[in-house]
């Protein structure tokens, strides 16, 4: 199998449980496993998938090496931003394969239609569909008029 071609920026994800998070990540965003290394005591040494045109990296938790995840973390600041065809539909499969909701879809005021999500590693995920252009001086303006809150 051809590997894709890694972009100048590449998210390398650390959870718990990696081998259940690619099983997550196929289910949810529909993504390609493209390779596994186990190591030892059932974890993941590095594994990678492709959603869409872009290769995600991930591995397990190795505390012994400083390799933390959200949940040892008790939270992550990062979001991963996945573009979609279908938010609704998108955010609708994300929920149903385990994922849980920080924001519904709405129409946001810089040009896309735009959901939250969680998924059960602790990750953070955005999604989106861009429904129409909006101008820096329109996205000023409606930066005004209050946002759907996250849960």
């Amino acid at each position: 199998m051809e590997q894709p071609k890694l972009h100048s920026v590449t998210p390398h994800l650390v959870c718990e449980g990696a081998a259940d998070a690619l099983a997550f990540y196929i289910k949810a965003f529909n993504a390609r496993e493209i390779m596994r290394l186990p190591g030892k005591e059932g974890r993941l040494m590095h594994a990678s998938i492709q959603i869409g045109d872009s290769v995600v990296m991930l591995a397990d938790d190795f505390p012994e090496y400083g390799g933390l995840g959200p949940k040892a973390l008790k939270g992550s600041p990062v979001t991963l931003h996945l573009s979609v065809a279908d938010v609704d539909a998108a955010y609708a499969q994300a929920l149903a394969a385990g994922a849980q909701s920080r924001m519904e879809p709405a129409d946001m005021f810089w040009g896309d239609r735009y959901a939250q999500v969680t998924d059960p590693f602790g990750h953070h995920w955005s999604l989106a569909t861009h429904i129409r252009d909006v101008s820096q001086e329109e996205m000023l303006a409606a930066m005004q008029q209050p946002m759907p809150p996250c849960e």
